[in-house]
């Protein structure tokens, strides 16, 4: 008895054995055993890292930004006159980053920046009948995208100075160098890299009216625009005074529904004013201007509206910023290159007051008798 129970047991022992023994044959016939040929300094540890409880659904996605910004700044004249060169004579010098090499990192950290273009880009000899004019070869666009400057508006009293090619070339060359821009009478909306999506309506030189204003806004709310921007040219060259008309047209475009007015043409700066949630720049002088060489009034501005980031990853607008500026680093004449006041300063004072509506100087006498 004890014998059968014996050779029971050795013969389940020996299946057992046998199923273990081919289970591991299975098990390691696809295993890679080089490893067992390399030398003691080429088998290494592998460190284990704990796993985080709750992984971000892309790891590598970097987080949106708590603030962000939106940078405007006035007219550029990115050309010399047809009365001298010396805009040319700078770029000559000193490259195409010169115009915005002094204020570059503002508009290289914000999320979009808005200028009004008053030139004309062309490698065409074109005649213009207009008292002043400013035409550059298509590459001096490149001055803009140098200065990280996204978009500008061609709606102002030198967008035609050269008729409807000196526009096609202008429109052409920002093109090529990768600026956007917004023609007369025109809305367009613009992807950032936040999500953000930023409308501009450029309404033109001629013809501002509520049934425009209030159509141009419309168009950016139609497409999706998150921040509207009413951008026109408009009041009295030389005056720091707000007309009657800015203050009307610009409050038609905040109940439209525009968050901000960048408004331009008076080559000087003009007071900033805040309207039911939204706020108005009336004008902001002028920025890298190759159309003066002596300036009477250098101070100019960079306005920046600061966006914050909600709970549920979107953005609103949570006020505003200025940068007074001088428009030239040179003192006592125009080279071009804007640079910021330093706070504190007499001149930074000045120029605040503008902004704020305390200034009370005389406004400036624009007269061109001379030049007949």
């Amino acid at each position: 008895m004890n014998s059968r129970r014996s050779t029971a047991f050795l013969i389940i022992a020996l299946v057992i054995a046998i199923a273990l023994a081919g289970g591991l044959f299975y098990l390691l016939q696809d295993t890679d055993f080089s490893f067992l040929n390399q030398s003691a300094e080429a088998v290494k540890p592998v460190a284990v890292t704990p796993v985080p409880s709750a992984l971000p659904a892309d790891p590598t996605e970097d987080p949106k930004p708590k603030d962000i910004f939106i940078s405007m700044i006035g007219d550029c004249t990115l050309a010399s006159s047809q009365y001298d060169n010396s805009f040319d004579d700078y770029l000559t010098k000193n490259g195409l980053s010169w115009p915005f090499s002094g204020t570059a990192d503002y508009f290289k950290n914000d999320v979009f920046t808005l200028a009004n273009l008053e030139c004309s880009f062309s490698d065409q000899e074109l005649g213009s009948a207009s008292l002043f004019y400013f035409r550059a070869p298509s590459s001096s666009a490149s001055i803009l995208s140098e200065g990280f400057v996204d978009c500008v508006t061609l709606g102002n009293n030198h967008t035609n100075d050269f008729g409807e090619q000196g526009l096609l070339d202008t429109e052409s060359a920002l093109d090529a160098a990768k600026v956007n821009w917004v023609g007369p009478n025109d809305s367009k909306v613009f992807d950032t890299e936040v999500g953000v999506k930023i409308g501009v309506y450029c309404p033109g030189w001629t013809g501002l009216n509520e049934t425009n204003i209030q159509a141009g806004i419309s168009a950016l709310q139609s497409a999706g625009a998150d921040v509207c921007i009413f951008a026109p040219h408009w009041g009295i060259e030389g005056s720091y005074q707000v007309s009657s008309n800015q203050e009307a047209f610009a409050r038609v475009a905040i109940d439209a529904g525009a968050q901000i007015v960048c408004g331009t043409h008076p080559h000087v700066l003009q007071r900033v004013e805040q309207y039911n949630g939204g706020y108005i720049f009336y004008s902001l002088g002028n920025w890298s201007f190759g159309g003066n060489t002596a300036p009477r009034d250098c101070d100019t501005a960079i306005a920046q509206i600061k966006l914050v980031l909600l709970k549920d990853g979107t953005y609103a607008m949570d006020g505003y910023q200025l940068i007074p500026c001088c428009l030239s680093s040179t003192a006592g004449s125009n080279d071009f290159r804007p640079v910021p006041y330093e706070e504190g300063s007499d001149d930074y004072a000045r120029a605040m007051s503008k902004l704020d509506g305390t200034f009370s100087g005389p406004d400036l006498t624009v007269d061109y008798s001379f030049l007949n």
